[in-house]
């Protein structure tokens, strides 16, 4: 059975690198399915996978919007069909697991049509491929969420940094699930750069919005330097805090 993993959470705090160190750790479990649901795509350079603009939903539908306007598509194709088609053709394939990265919206911020189309993607694939687990980088903040471009979560990972405001879109993000119809198994708190413990401030905050803490992470000596250098996430040492975290959190994941 396939394991859904959702990574969600503010911006700047580490989001998108647990979500690549999962996927490695996890694509030694079994086949992967990572998705990059924010348009920022981030995932892949964590990743160290090449991509470009039209290996996306976004460069699909701009693709099948230009098709059909030149009468390229049988009307015997349906839109469905072609993107997923498509899509297959762009997946990108790498060591223990594939990438589908959502890209650009349609027109100013409107993600309906790309949201509806990756939430039938996921379906299918689901359903046709050998994957293991799926294991979702959603963009900063709760578009995927409230639109509900997953129904089911397996488990929800929330990240956060150890400052009020982060806390407070955790928690949003958690109030969120219970006035949806999203079903989610389990869901945890991730606090990332941590200094000598928790603030007392930030664990009243954390206390007082009901949030469990699956992993404290320690702010990460390598990260700065492996960011100047532009190399992926996945190349950190074995020592490195955040990649000794990621594994203990894989393990609770898989």
């Amino acid at each position: 059975m396939i394991r859904t993993i959702a990574i969600a959470g503010k911006g700047g705090t580490g989001k998108t690198s647990v979500a690549a160190l999962l996927i490695n750790f996890l694509s030694e479990r079994g086949l992967v399915l990572a998705v990059d649901a924010d348009p920022a795509m981030n995932l892949n350079q964590a990743l160290g996978v090449p991509l470009d603009g039209a290996q996306t939903i976004g460069g699909i539908r701009e693709t099948l919007t230009k098709d059909v306007s030149q009468g390229r598509i049988s009307p015997s194709v349906t839109k469905m069909d072609y993107m997923f088609s498509k899509m297959l053709e762009t997946l990108v394939e790498f060591r223990g697991f594939d990438l589908l990265a959502m890209g650009r919206p349609e027109g100013l911020g409107c993600y309906c049509a790309p949201n509806e189309f990756l939430r039938r993607a996921l379906d299918r694939l689901a359903k046709d491929y050998k994957y293991r687990y799926i294991v979702m980088d959603c963009e900063a903040g709760m578009e995927h969420i409230s639109r509900q471009t997953t129904r089911d979560i397996d488990i929800l990972l929330i990240t956060s940094d150890p400052t009020i405001r982060g806390i407070t879109v955790a928690s949003r993000v958690k109030n969120l699930i219970g006035e949806l119809r999203t079903k989610v198994g389990k869901m945890g708190l991730i606090v990332n750069r941590v200094r000598d413990g928790l603030p007392p401030e930030i664990e009243k905050a954390i206390n007082d919005s009901d949030l469990e803490i699956i992993s404290t992470i320690p702010e990460d000596p390598y990260i700065a330097d492996l960011e100047i250098r532009g190399a992926p996430v996945t190349s950190l040492p074995s020592d490195s805090p955040l990649r000794v975290k990621a594994k203990e959190i894989a393990e609770i994941c898989a």
